[in-house]
């Protein structure tokens, strides 16, 4: 029984081993395209072991890393500032949603689902962002439309507080005389960490992916998040690479277009790789215990 256990063990490890791989190999590749000359790309494919390095790519997306580094301090500083108020909205909302004792609780309830169903649509939206709200070329255009909070993190972190956190815990809280945001910010979320932590991450990676917003509302190119300017500058290279083709005075493999794609990719994606090993527990938990209890 027990070599049975053990050789299970040893083959779950096995297993476990092979799927780390295929997931960590695509982003190997990734860098290492990134890093290989273009014309290597073109005649050989893709490869772990690239015959020709270059950094071409890299130096072609840092001249003028004036712009880059101001659009990933705008990036930064949208997705802190957008987390941080997507949590609280979601938190002031899902709180309340969570007490049975809550007076219309139901019309709130129905209120929060109809928006999940239903939406006035991309023009209705656009219109109204801009001419009653008048948000475009400001960085509320970056921060407001479409993710300053989302109805299924507030029905996920409801369903985490009625299910985790015990009634009795709450009223003897207010036994002791505590009101309710002293509950609320004393007691609850201590105790809810890993749903916030999962929450946080998860609207983290929409507002540093988010380039619709930038695409429909900024044409301001100070005000460029990363993912808007990496777009611009992959769509550049690509009417650069069709007017150089029909020109016919320079050869379009010479232009790095595939390994500037994989470099922007990189560029993208490294701060996401870099932050997210210090919040990996609380999302593995939050994840966990919704699976288990929601």
């Amino acid at each position: 029984m027990v070599e049975k256990k053990k050789g299970f063990q040893i083959f779950a490890h096995f297993v476990m081993i092979f799927i780390a791989v295929c997931s960590v190999a695509p982003f190997i590749l990734l860098v290492m395209s990134s890093i290989t000359e273009e014309k290597s790309l073109i005649a050989n494919g893709y490869s772990f072991f690239p015959k020709e390095f270059s950094l071409y790519a890299y130096q072609y997306l840092l001249t003028g890393s004036g712009a880059l580094l101001r659009s990933y301090v705008i990036s930064f500083i949208v997705t802190a500032v957008g987390t941080l108020s997507n949590l609280i909205i979601t938190i002031l909302y899902a709180y309340p949603l969570s007490r049975k004792e809550l007076p219309g609780r139901n019309f709130f309830a129905f209120f929060l689902f109809f928006t999940m169903l239903f939406s006035g649509g991309l023009v209705p939206s656009y219109i109204m962002w801009t001419r009653t709200f008048h948000i475009q070329n400001t960085i509320l255009a970056l921060l407001v439309p479409n993710l300053l909070m989302g109805a299924f993190n507030v029905i996920m972190m409801r369903t985490y507080f009625t299910a985790n956190i015990p009634d009795a815990v709450i009223e003897a809280a207010r036994i002791d005389g505590a009101d309710e945001f002293r509950i609320l910010f004393r007691v609850v979320l201590p105790m809810a960490l890993p749903i916030l932590a999962t929450i946080g991450m998860l609207v983290g990676l929409s507002y540093w992916n988010d380039w619709m917003n930038g695409l429909y509302y900024i044409n301001d190119d100070k005000l460029y998040s990363v993912q808007v300017l990496l777009t611009n500058i992959q769509r550049q290279m690509e009417s650069l690479k069709q007017s150089m083709g029909t020109g016919g005075n320079v050869s379009v493999g010479e232009l790095p277009s595939t390994s500037i794609r994989m470099a922007i990719n990189v560029m993208g994606i490294l701060p996401v790789m870099l932050i997210y090993p210090f919040i990996q527990k609380y999302l593995v938990r939050g994840i966990a215990i919704g699976a288990v209890k929601g």
